[in-house]
């Protein structure tokens, strides 16, 4: 798996792994996918369609029935997946930012969860830095004649800094490490900084006859949304329902400014010390709350989400990816970490709203290292390794929402309009996002369309437009994942009747929230509409 800015599916790597992204290594995935492919269609749960249930099977076999058939259209998706990284979006041929990701991001993931750093991990520091000069020349290698111009532009922006980027962080974190391994990261690491000076002329040279950003068009995008995210939605669709909920979003942050026009935000923190403190607090507070109003159990052995200063070692590289560490399958036992800059005026959009009340970011990152803490102690391999933005977004942004209907932000006037706010901007990256795919907008008007009605920063809006570029229908899975939870929430609470209990619902999603909600829906309720409608619209788009 290709490593990505995105926080959520960062996988722990084995001692001595490296990244591999020649020409060879590429084509042997294709060989490994064919022959997954082949594996799964042999055990034959796909061929006969999704089970429903008969007078002769009783409930417990039906149910047992559907999941096993839930896990293996997990298996079919996170192929389609790897299949169309690969042949569709192409980021290791087209997209030279991907192979700054492999080479100094799956270094920055390394160092992101908290020290001490012992031998081990290293020994890891090293090897990665050691292999930043083959990864790097594979994507020249790669990349020539291919580049698209908008990404090439995008990536050398960080490019020429990169190297001494790399260093500053290094001399940083010699500190950290155990004595005896501090000559050999310097080594390493000037090796690595002049392969990425060589990858940045490389690149400087190699823009100027690089091809303008194309969208990946109706039919590869329709691929996506029906065999990879298994959304029941046209294209059209998606983009109205974005449009609804900005619209509802500009509404209701107007009702918020009406219904306290004199609040202003809170003081800021000292520090950073003091905003973790504060962080701290209010994590409990919110997960008191839950229980309180039966909302969702906070089982004993769930860690928690705490807040922390950046290392000065993540400073100097923190544009590789968020500053967080929400752990892993095998790392249950530790606390997920958010790391939080000096608190100031200027800080960018989000760090700016955390800073303001840590809650804003508790409800949602927070929501995001509770969810995935709980599915990875799923006992069904499937659903404890598999990913994908459209449910694990929905479920921060509709907890984000659910909580604050709930009342935890009446005493947060600035709060609440942080939270309406949020809802505009993930609104606005629906149709971002899918005119990007489609070829209708440019990164530019992306980023300006951004920048002007959240409004935020325009560091920020850039970031986001260009990511999303790069990673077509990861900007919509925040509001369509929303939207499909809702859905599938009424339809439980009608079918269930009296019986149905709201903690009962968020303590089952937030298990299985890996797994997208048409596979829920099926699974619980039995209803399979949403999988045949995907089944409709992949027969005429594709």
């Amino acid at each position: 798996m290709p490593r990505t800015r995105d926080d959520l599916p960062r996988v722990d790597r084995r001692a001595g792994w490296v990244p591999r992204w020649t020409a060879e290594d590429v084509e042997r995935y294709r060989l490994d996918l064919a022959g997954f492919a082949g594996e799964l269609d042999a055990l034959g749960l796909l061929s006969a369609g999704a089970p429903g249930g008969t007078a002769d099977i009783d409930l417990s076999e039906q149910r047992e029935a559907r999941a096993l058939y839930c896990d293996a259209r997990l298996l079919a998706s996170a192929l389609a997946r790897a299949t169309y990284e690969i042949e569709t979006v192409m980021s290791w041929r087209r997209d030279p930012w991907f192979y700054i990701d492999q080479s100094m991001g799956t270094l920055y993931d390394l160092l992101l969860p908290p020290g001490p750093i012992d031998g081990a991990r290293a020994k890891q520091v090293v090897t990665l830095l050691e292999s930043c000069g083959p990864t790097l020349d594979a994507g020249v290698a790669n990349c020539a004649g291919h580049l698209t111009r908008e990404l090439a532009e995008v990536a050398l922006g960080v490019a020429s800094t990169a190297g001494r980027d790399l260093l500053a962080a290094l001399d940083a974190l010699t500190p950290e490490l155990p004595g005896p391994w501090h000559d050999q990261v310097a080594r390493a690491g000037t090796g690595a900084r002049m392969a990425l000076d060589r990858f940045a002329a490389w690149l400087a040279d190699a823009v100027r006859d690089a091809t303008p950003l194309k969208g990946v068009g109706f039919q590869a995008f329709s691929r996506y949304i029906y065999d990879v995210a298994l959304l029941p939605f046209t294209p059209t669709e998606l983009l109205a329902a974005g449009r609804q909920e900005w619209d509802r979003s500009v509404a209701f942050e107007m009702f918020e400014q009406r219904r306290a026009p004199d609040a202003a935000w809170p003081p800021l923190p000292a520090s950073a010390s003091a905003q973790a403190e504060r962080e701290r607090v209010a994590e409990l507070e919110v997960r008191d709350y839950y229980e309180e109003h039966d909302l969702l159990t906070q089982p004993v052995s769930l860690r928690h989400y705490l807040n922390a200063p950046r290392p000065a070692y993540l400073e100097p590289i923190r544009w590789l990816g968020v500053s967080d560490d929400l752990t892993g399958p095998d790392r249950l036992d530790q606390d997920g970490i958010s790391y939080v800059p000096v608190p100031s005026e200027t800080l960018s959009y989000f760090y700016r709203a955390n800073a303001a009340d840590p809650r804003a970011g508790i409800v949602h990152e927070g929501a995001h290292y509770q969810q995935m803490a709980l599915a990875w102690r799923d006992a069904r391999p499937a659903r404890r390794h598999f990913f994908d933005s459209v449910p694990n977004e929905g479920i921060a942004f509709y907890n984000e929402e659910m909580l604050s209907q709930a009342g935890l932000f009446d005493d947060a006037p600035i709060t609440r309009r942080i939270i309406y706010n949020f809802m505009r901007l993930r609104a606005l990256r629906v149709e971002v996002d899918v005119r990007l795919a489609l070829g209708e907008l440019t990164i530019g008007d992306a980023g300006a369309l951004l920048e002007q009605r959240v409004p935020m920063d325009r560091a920020t809006a850039e970031e986001e437009a260009a990511m999303f570029a790069a990673i077509p229908a990861q900007g919509l899975s925040y509001t369509i994942g929303k939207l499909q939870l809702l859905r599938l929430l009424a339809d439980c609470r009608i079918a269930e009747g009296e019986s149905f209990s709201l903690r009962e619902f968020h303590d089952w999603l937030w298990r299985n929230g890996n797994v997208p909600f048409a596979l829920l829906r099926f699974e619980r309720l039995g209803d399979r509409r949403e999988l045949d409608r995907i089944d409709e619209l992949r027969a005429q788009a594709l």
